[in-house]
């Protein structure tokens, strides 16, 4: 499931893969492919929290900022084995002892629609439950329907939502949350 020099905590993953997808640190390198198939995209940024980089000189240094959370954070690019394009980012967030939620999940448009968002969201649900976690949250904007599927295909149960305001541009949204118990099946297993 995960190479990494770190077992019983997520910090300090460095790799982590799927069938078809390596989850990886983010070099300076991979700023142009990131540019292209994700940052560069309205249809990936409308459902997040960020902006869409502009020009190359944005995309280089919205990576240089990228390379420097990574070392802290466990999130990680998303680069697609077959072609090794970088095609989106991912992570994981301890919230408490037992308490895991997505740290994000973005898949560029051209890169849809191949089951990469079910291996993601597997891998990060048997990485939460071989850290112990007995509960996994799982957040996404009501009008997503590609994203609420895939938690109700994980048989993630809706928990609530509430109103948030985009702060790109004023309006308001629906923030569902869903929760997912944890199940030791769920636990590591080689892909």
């Amino acid at each position: 499931m995960a190479r990494s020099s770190a077992d019983s905590r997520p910090e300090g993953r460095v790799e982590l893969e799927t069938p078809d997808l390596l989850l990886r640190k983010a070099r300076m390198e991979d700023w142009r492919q990131m540019y292209q198939n994700v940052w560069s995209r309205p249809e990936t940024a409308r459902h997040m929290m960020w902006r869409v980089s502009e020009s190359e000189q944005e995309a280089r240094q919205r990576m240089e900022r990228t390379v420097a959370f990574h070392q802290g954070h466990d999130v990680y690019l998303i680069e697609e084995k077959k072609s090794g394009q970088v095609v989106g980012f991912a992570g994981l967030e301890r919230l408490g002892p037992h308490s895991f939620q997505e740290a994000g999940i973005a898949i560029g448009p051209d890169f849809t629609g191949r089951g990469y968002g079910k291996q993601i969201l597997a891998l990060l649900l048997r990485w939460a439950a071989a850290l112990g976690g007995r509960e996994f949250f799982y957040s996404t904007r009501a009008e997503n329907p590609a994203s609420k599927a895939l938690a109700r295909s994980f048989g993630f149960e809706y928990q609530g939502g509430e109103a948030k305001i985009d702060a790109r541009d004023g309006r308001e949204y629906w923030l569902e949350r869903y929760r997912k118990s944890l199940t030791p099946e769920e636990g590591p297993s080689e892909q």
